[in-house]
């Protein structure tokens, strides 16, 4: 007599594979929500002002989210991972002030640039030995560095202000410059979205840091380096926040002790409006760069058709309590639905 073993090995990857698509359904559906609103939002102001959506309109569009994608970008890889860093905004204003310091002293345009991306570095490494290998919570760090990199920039910069007059003509030129319609610094901030997402999904590293936030203990008990895929997160967040400072300074031209003050909570709602769980393991850079193009948009939809601008803060907590609610939602009807097939599949393997 023959007996055959129940294909389970086989039946094992097929199910794993099968909940991936799904997840990857729903919240590719999210962010096809996220950009439907935002194309009706600028759709609907374009026909209450014409002027709107005109070749400079799209231009300042572009400009006023590149810093924020940037920021959200990095936030959300650390989000991902099931933490997050709230010393985004300082890190952003510190370095945004070392590469104007360094910049009026007649250096280099570009080395200004790696200074900040270098200083980032350092703060996100900072934070990530703190949460991966003090094991103390990231709320709770990165909060804490949050005030002393503050603290550090308020004592450096004093009552100091960097002005656009004091900078190189041509490092200011490209914070405003672009081809056609698009701003260089959207073309920057568009090449490192891309870079990033490509990485999350086509090196193991990246589909690890899925895996961590989904799990951290299977992450670990899989043979996940925890530690070393939480320190990177926290890296690749900071340098993204020194690049933002840079090209904040290239953008605006003017930086002070308080620049960036406030900032991390507008990260923050980006990256969950976007569709990037804040319990971690889902979602994508993509859609946090939809959530911040999606804000800062409202931030130049309401002036526009005449509503005054102190409404852009009760809109964005509205809005990230409407997508915490709707990330809680979905993860119980995902839930449920897996549930489901794991069941079918049992009870087809016993028939």
């Amino acid at each position: 007599m023959t007996l055959t073993a129940p294909p389970v090995a086989e039946d094992a990857p097929a199910e794993g594979a099968a909940r991936r698509r799904f997840i990857d359904k729903v919240f590719k559906a999210r962010e096809l929500a996220v950009a439907a609103v935002l194309v009706l939002m600028l759709l609907a102001t374009q026909l209450s002002n014409t002027e709107f959506l005109s070749r400079q309109g799209i231009t300042d569009l572009l400009l006023n989210a590149t810093i924020l994608v940037l920021v959200a970008t990095g936030q959300a890889v650390v989000v991902i991972t099931r933490n997050v860093d709230l010393s985004v905004g300082s890190v952003l204003g510190i370095s945004a002030f070392a590469a104007g310091n360094y910049l009026q002293g007649g250096g280099s345009s570009l080395v200004a640039v790696v200074l900040a991306v270098g200083l980032g570095a350092l703060f996100g490494a900072l934070n990530g030995a703190l949460v991966s290998l003090g094991k103390v919570p990231a709320l709770v760090v990165t909060l804490g560095t949050l005030y002393i990199v503050r603290g550090i920039d308020s004592i450096w910069v004093g009552s100091r202000q960097i002005t656009a007059d004091s900078l190189p003509d041509g490092f200011v030129d490209f914070g405003h410059n672009g081809i056609w319609v698009v701003p260089y610094l959207a073309l920057l901030a568009g090449a490192v979205l891309f870079c990033v997402g490509y990485y999350l999904r086509s090196y193991r590293s990246g589909r690890e840091m899925y895996a961590l936030g989904s799990s951290p203990e299977a992450a670990q008990l899989a043979g996940i380096p925890v530690r070393g895929r939480i320190m990177t997160a926290y890296v690749l967040c900071g340098a993204l926040a020194g690049l933002a400072g840079a090209l904040y300074l290239a953008r605006f031209g003017n930086v002070d002790s308080a620049t960036g003050s406030g900032y991390e909570l507008t990260v923050v709602s980006a990256v969950v409006v976007g569709g990037v769980a804040f319990t971690g393991g889902s979602g994508t850079v993509y859609g946090a760069a939809l959530g911040a193009l999606l804000l800062t948009s409202i931030n130049s939809v309401l002036p526009a058709i005449g509503v005054s601008s102190v409404w852009v803060t009760a809109i964005n907590g509205i809005l990230l309590l409407l997508a915490i609610a709707v990330d809680r939602i979905l993860a119980l009807r995902v839930a449920a639905v897996l549930r489901k097939q794991a069941a079918r599949m049992r009870s087809a393997r016993h028939a």
